[in-house]
């Protein structure tokens, strides 16, 4: 739903808003919004208080830009700021407007619901990544028990008391989430260790790069039953991890397949 410009005018209100905005004009626009976007990103919304559409979407803007907290959120009367309004060519309203190192990156027209608003903001300005877990044993515990639905601190700590040899620790911590493929693989070098073939041993805790899963897919091939499914999955686990956008690496799914069917 979008309100079309000089359709429906009686004099602006001002609206009240969930969340502090930066007021832009024709004169401040460049300044508050084109340079400033070099520096953080900015969403402009064209608005109007004669549009009911606008009325709808600025609290639902204004929530989501407060939560996301990467950009700024501006807003501009085009009733008011002709000039803007006629250089961006806004023909219907509410048109948002997202800026970033000083240039337009995403727009959109018109009453958008809450989730389309967010996948919007997101785009303009991705969220930071996560910063790495803790190295050291003691961080990555507090980690686990401050998050202990943490699937990356888990399998940190886990990968840790493994090459340590504290195996029934490294499983403890493991087991909290069997459905991770990565901890999955973790717990089947595990049991591979406990199950005293020491050539199968050293080759599941070997890292897994590309040479080493083709080792483990040629033992898969060669192995009975038990050890044949502990492999699979060590090797699932490994391609599962953050060597997964290795081509090498990936081009092992195809060889995988083929040693199990």
């Amino acid at each position: 739903m979008e309100a079309s410009i000089g359709a429906g005018r009686s004099e602006s209100r001002v609206m009240t808003t969930a969340a502090p905005i930066l007021d832009v004009t024709d004169t401040t626009f460049d300044a508050a919004v084109i340079a400033a976007s070099s520096v953080r990103p900015v969403v402009v919304d064209f608005w109007a208080g004669w549009c009911a559409p606008c009325r709808t979407l600025g609290p639902i803007l204004e929530q989501a830009v407060a939560l996301h907290g990467a950009v700024t959120l501006a807003k501009l009367d085009v009733d008011a700021n002709p000039e803007v309004t006629a250089r961006f060519g806004i023909q219907g309203i509410p048109a948002v407007k997202g800026f970033r190192d000083g240039q337009l990156v995403a727009e959109f027209v018109g009453l958008q619901p809450r989730a389309q608003v967010e996948r919007f903001l997101d785009h303009l300005a991705p969220a930071p990544a996560p910063p790495p877990p803790p190295s050291d044993e003691a961080g990555l515990r507090a980690a686990v028990l401050a998050q202990p639905d943490d699937v990356t601190v888990r399998r940190a700590l886990g990968a840790l008391l493994l090459e340590a040899g504290r195996l029934d620790e490294a499983d403890e911590v493991l087991a909290a989430v069997r459905d991770d493929q990565v901890c999955d693989g973790l717990r089947a070098r595990i049991e591979i260790r406990r199950g005293g073939d020491p050539a199968l041993a050293a080759l599941a805790g070997a890292d897994p790069d590309a040479a080493v899963l083709h080792q483990l897919i040629a033992a898969i091939r060669d192995s009975g039953p038990p050890q044949r499914a502990q492999l699979r999955r060590v090797v699932l686990g490994a391609l599962a991890a953050e060597r997964l956008g290795d081509p090498a690496v990936e081009a092992v799914r195809g060889e995988l397949a083929s040693a199990l069917f």
